[in-house]
C-alpha cells in the first residue's frame, strides 16, 4: 500500500432484486470452495456490482447479408468495485505483451488453436495470499448477504493482471513466441502445418494438466485456419478487423455531444492502424474536443464521420512483417497532422503493415515545422 492513503470502508449498493439471486449463488459458491470467509470488520471494504457475462459465439446476418460472428450474453458476472483500494495500491509493473507484436507473430500461420481459460477467476484464485498478509491487511467486500474477505487474490485488483501474466509466463516460458502466445487467460497455439500445430497443442495441454489449469471448451476452437484474437481476425493472409465490431460501428448515428465524439473516436481509433491518414480524416471532429470550442457538428464533421465508417468497413488486410526483407516507410504531413505507412515490397507490390498518424496541438506546432511530402 502507498503511505499517503487511509483505508476506506464503503457501504453496499442497492441492486436490482433480480440480481440478488445471482449474488447469493456466487457467495455460496465461493464459501463452499473455501475461497472467502465471513468477517465482521476490515479496514478496506468495497461494494459488489454485476456486469453481463459473454460466452460462446453465434452467427448473425447483417443488413448486407453478411454472416457476422457475435458474442452471446449468457448471464451475469459478480464484480467488486476496488477503485478506491486500487488508488492506494502500489502498482506491480510486470508488463503485459504488446498486442501488435503478438498479432504479428500469430499472423501468417496455416493452423491455429484458440483456447480460453475456464474464466479468469478460476485461474486468479489459484494465487494465495501470504499468511502474514491475511492477518495484517484483510480486503473485504460487502453485499446483501454479509461482509466477506478472500483467501486468494480476488478479481478486480489492479495488480491481478500483472500477477496472473507473470504466472502464465513462468508456466509457458519455453513455448511463448515459439509455438503459442498467451495474453491473460487467452491462449493461441499455432503451427505451419496441421501436424505441427497438433504437436504444439499436445505439449500445451500437457503443461496445463501438469499445472492444474482448466480450459473452457465452449470458448475453445481447435485446428482452424483463422480466428478472432484481441478484437482482430488472424489468418495466413494477415491481420484484419473484426467484422462483428465494425458492424456495430457502421450502424452508429453521428455524435451529438463531445462525449459522443470521444466515444466514437475511441472505438474507431482501436483500428486506426488499418486507416491511412486517420488523423487528417478525423480532424474536423477532433477540433471539437479542444477547449473553448463551441460544439457544432458541421457538414465537414458528418463527412469525416461517414468517411471513417466507410474506411473501417473496407479496411485492408495488413501483412505480418518479414524481418528478413527491407522495410519502406512513406511519410506525409499537413498543417495539422503527420502520417506514415510502414510496409514491404512483395513481387513489386507495396503491401502495408501499419498505418500511423498524429494530430498536432499548438505545443507541437511551436516546436516543429512541417512540409508536405516530407
Amino acid at each position: 500500500m502507498e503511505e499517503d492513503y487511509t483505508p476506506a470502508v464503503q457501504h453496499q449498493r442497492r441492486v436490482n432484486p433480480k440480481i440478488h439471486d445471482v449474488i447469493k449463488k456466487e457467495v455460496e459458491k465461493l464459501l463452499n470452495a473455501g475461497l472467502i470467509y465471513p468477517i465482521s470488520d476490515s479496514p478496506w471494504v468495497s461494494p459488489v456490482h454485476c456486469v453481463p457475462k459473454k460466452g460462446g459465439f453465434t452467427v448473425v446476418e447483417n443488413e448486407q447479408n453478411e454472416l457476422i460472428p457475435t458474442r452471446l450474453v449468457t448471464g451475469w458476472r459478480v464484480c467488486i468495485d476496488y477503485r478506491k483500494l486500487n488508488e492506494a495500491t502500489r502498482k506491480d509493473h510486470f508488463p503485459l505483451p504488446f498486442m501488435d507484436q503478438m498479432l504479428e507473430r500469430l499472423a501468417g500461420n496455416e493452423y491455429y488453436c484458440f483456447l480460453d481459460g475456464f474464466h479468469f477467476l478460476g485461474f486468479i484464485f489459484k494465487i494465495p495470499y501470504r499468511p502474514k498478509m491475511i492477518k495484517k491487511k484483510t480486503i473485504g467486500f460487502t453485499c446483501p448477504y454479509g461482509t466477506f474477505a478472500y483467501r486468494r487474490m480476488p478479481f478486480g485488483l489492479c495488480n491481478a493482471p500483472g500477477t496472473f501474466q507473470r504466472c502464465m509466463t513462468a508456466i509457458f516460458h519455453d513455448m511463448i513466441e515459439k509455438t503459442m502466445e498467451v495474453f491473460m487467460d487467452d491462449f493461441s497455439v499455432f503451427g505451419s502445418s496441421f501436424s505441427t500445430c497438433l504437436t504444439h497443442l499436445e505439449k500445451m495441454l500437457k503443461r496445463c494438466e501438469d499445472t492444474n489449469l482448466a480450459l473452457n471448451w465452449e470458448k475453445s476452437h481447435f485446428m482452424v485456419k483463422g480466428g478472432i484474437v484481441l478484437g482482430h481476425k488472424i489468418s495466413k493472409s494477415g491481420i484484419e478487423v473484426d467484422r462483428a465490431k465494425i458492424d456495430v460501428i457502421a450502424k452508429l448515428p453521428h455524435p451529438t455531444t463531445v462525449k459522443g465524439i470521444r466515444s466514437f473516436l475511441g472505438h474507431a481509433g482501436f483500428y486506426r492502424r488499418f486507416i491511412q491518414n486517420f488523423s487528417k480524416i478525423a480532424r474536423p471532429m477532433t477540433h471539437l474536443l479542444e477547449k473553448e470550442t463551441p460544439f457544432y457538428f458541421s457538414k465537414e464533421c458528418i463527412e469525416a464521420f461517414n468517411t471513417l465508417k466507410k474506411n473501417l468497413t473496407e479496411a485492408p488486410i495488413l501483412i505480418a512483417p518479414d524481418w528478413n526483407e527491407p522495410f519502406e516507410l512513406m511519410c506525409d504531413a499537413s498543417d495539422f497532422a503527420l502520417g506514415a505507412v510502414l510496409g514491404q515490397r512483395h513481387e513489386k507490390h507495396f503491401r502495408p503493415i501499419h498505418y500511423a498518424s498524429k494530430t498536432m496541438n499548438e505545443a507541437v506546432h511551436v516546436t516543429y515545422t512541417t512540409e508536405k511530402k516530407c
